[in-house]
């Protein structure tokens, strides 16, 4: 089992930005002297949900502080973002650490973010399949041109090319963030991991997984490959002596960063949208995912992955907004729940 921690950079109230992303840097540094497996970060505009607006750069810097553990992006925003410039900068942090960056890709939503970069609606709404398509040709092929209606440009060489890392002689992975089942099918047409968020419960995770299987032995993928995928599982985690105390750490945290933060975001045309009501969103989490004790939370990561098959975890561990409290949590996530899980 591959367990990880998930960053959003989160800005609780009475917080500047600055210390969200002190808190971020100090807690892949805290992730890998824990021996956890990979940070993943989040990337968001305009709103204190998580202030780190590019992933990317964010990488960038954890690898640089780091040795051994993973970093990726849980995700980079196709739709705002232009997949060849996506590109070199996976296939430069990809050479740059040893091949210890994963890019994850998502549409994102229907947020101003589209106006003020230009994207337009119909960038998230049908041009997601375009972007991937062009991404994946630029970190696997020698010279790429646009065709599309989005992205036309003539043929030029990939520099640099991301495959030339011996000894595997392939590109960063790739996953893809899904929340419907278009976007599943999308990526299991492709054979690329989804990463699944963590308002999903373990059922709901399952039938996705199912379907992906479905679509990728029906687009011709191997049952090996199929076998083989990697999802991951995004969840929270908090890590105390007992259920109530973990429970309390967050009931307390984090209803008013979720309020603040989901409440910030704009849609880019005034469509209506709905939010999440954060007391009952915290609890819901709280329920779903390893929060408790050490057994306890081991034996919730291992239910996830007898119910679903998924065996890698990114989960948010700033959920306290504290940073002494989150490096606490990534130590005994690491020192007190790993081993259960041996």
């Amino acid at each position: 089992m591959r367990v990880g921690t998930f960053v959003l950079a989160a800005q609780f109230p009475g917080q500047g930005q600055a210390e969200p992303l002190h808190r971020a840097i100090s807690t892949a540094e805290a992730a890998e002297a824990a021996g956890l497996d990979t940070v993943w970060l989040a990337e968001h505009h305009f709103v204190p949900y998580g202030v780190c607006p590019s992933a990317v750069t964010l990488a960038g810097v954890l690898l640089g502080r780091t040795r051994r553990i993973g970093v990726g992006t849980a995700v980079s925003v196709l739709p705002t973002a232009h997949p060849v410039a996506l590109g070199e900068q996976a296939a430069l942090l990809h050479l740059a650490s040893g091949g210890r960056f994963t890019l994850g890709v998502g549409r994102g939503g229907p947020w101003v973010d589209l106006a003020v970069f230009g994207a337009g609606t119909a960038a998230y709404e049908h041009g997601f399949p375009e972007s991937l398509d062009l991404l994946l040709r630029w970190l696997r092929e020698p010279s790429v041109g646009g065709q599309g209606p989005r992205y036309a440009f003539p043929e030029v060489p990939v520099v640099p090319r991301p495959d030339e890392l011996e000894p595997a002689g392939e590109g960063p992975q790739v996953v893809v963030a899904c929340t419907s089942p278009g976007t599943v099918r999308l990526a299991a047409e492709r054979a690329l991991p989804m990463l699944l968020g963590m308002h999903c419960g373990d059922e709901d995770k399952a039938g996705m997984v199912a379907l992906w299987r479905r679509t990728a032995l029906a687009a011709g993928h191997s049952p090996d490959v199929v076998a083989a995928a990697g999802h991951v599982s995004a969840g929270v985690v908090q890590v105390a002596d007992t259920r109530s105390d973990a429970v309390e750490i967050l009931r307390k945290a984090m209803p008013g960063w979720l309020q603040q933060g989901l409440a910030a975001h704009r849609t880019v045309d005034g469509r209506a949208r709905a939010m999440r009501d954060p007391h009952a969103y915290t609890d819901l989490l709280c329920g779903l995912h390893p929060v408790g004790p050490p057994r306890l939370c081991a034996d919730r990561l291992a239910a996830t992955a007898r119910a679903t098959g998924i065996t890698r975890f990114a989960l948010l561990v700033e959920g306290s907004g504290d940073l002494d409290a989150t490096l606490h949590n990534v130590a005994r996530l690491g020192g007190d729940v790993l081993p259960e899980l041996a």
